[in-house]
């Protein structure tokens, strides 16, 4: 008789949010696959469990699939971990539960704290409808596709970042959707939790002075519906445009982001950039 895997939700900071139901789910399984073992233990010695531990993360995921699988199958359950939140959100437990849906492996899941949805509870900004872009990539080529993407997506946006990218993105971000609105919230459920509410240039500014430190979830108010008729002139999307040139953007990316904050066509800014 085949196992199951489980996926279980870890402390994204507070080890008070591990629940009840969680600590049973680490003592009863057979084994426990986890991004890093040696954040992994640090928990279960907090609970005083003990339970055989493999790493299973993005460089060894592929190795470590089919040995995984093939246990479960044998009939053993294995827990899924990641360093914290829940398994399978930017984590290549992702691949894992596709694996085992293949195989048709039965996965549970002891849902936990998700940085996510916590952050975008605390942003201030609407949480009816929103959209989950984990990490914008580090190639430059993928990086600009995706920002392109969302341009107009009206819908509020939830990007995780590492500190010493933050800078980086904050002005990508800028460039591509305009000065919107942004939530910048880290240390969450921890004693120096932070929830920084302002707009994407004066957090820019913010952070030439201050040293980012943390791990970051960035909550952004979407694009405002489309309106049939533009509110800003040629002339005005123009000296938009102008202005990120002097800033150092090429005179093709800045009449796209042009574009996007005036709802009118990059060609025709393009143009009137280029004559003048």
């Amino acid at each position: 008789m085949s196992g199951k895997l489980i996926l279980v939700g870890t402390p994204i900071g507070n080890l008070g949010d591990f629940s009840p139901r969680a600590v049973s789910a680490l003592q009863e399984c057979d084994f426990i696959a986890a991004e890093d073992t040696r954040v992994t233990l640090k928990l279960l010695n907090h609970f005083e469990i003990n339970k055989p531990l493999i790493s299973y993360y993005e460089h060894n995921k592929r190795e470590r699939e089919k040995n995984i699988c093939d246990r479960i199958l044998a009939g053993e359950t294995c827990v899924l971990v990641s360093d914290a939140g829940m398994p399978a959100i930017s984590d290549p437990g992702e691949e894992l539960v596709v694996a085992c849906a293949r195989l048709g492996i039965e996965v549970g899941v002891v849902p936990g704290p998700t940085a996510a949805i916590t952050a975008l509870t605390l942003s201030g900004l609407p949480t009816g409808r929103f959209t989950f872009e984990g990490f914008l990539s580090v190639s430059k080529k993928s990086r600009k596709a995706h920002l392109e993407e969302i341009a107009r997506e009206t819908r509020t946006m939830i990007f995780y970042e590492a500190p010493h990218k933050l800078r980086y993105t904050l002005e990508d971000l800028y460039n591509t959707l305009g000065d919107r609105k942004i939530a910048i919230v880290r240390e969450l459920t921890k004693i120096h939790e932070e929830v920084f509410r302002t707009t994407l240039s004066e957090a820019i500014k913010y952070y030439e002075e201050q040293n980012p430190r943390g791990e970051y979830v960035l909550i952004i108010e979407g694009a405002q519906p489309a309106e049939t008729e533009s509110s800003y002139t040629l002339e005005q999307a123009a000296q938009i445009a102008e202005d990120l040139i002097k800033d150092g953007m090429s005179a093709s990316d800045a009449a796209k982001a042009a574009a996007v904050r005036s709802g009118l066509k990059k060609r025709d800014i393009y143009s009137f950039i280029t004559k003048k």
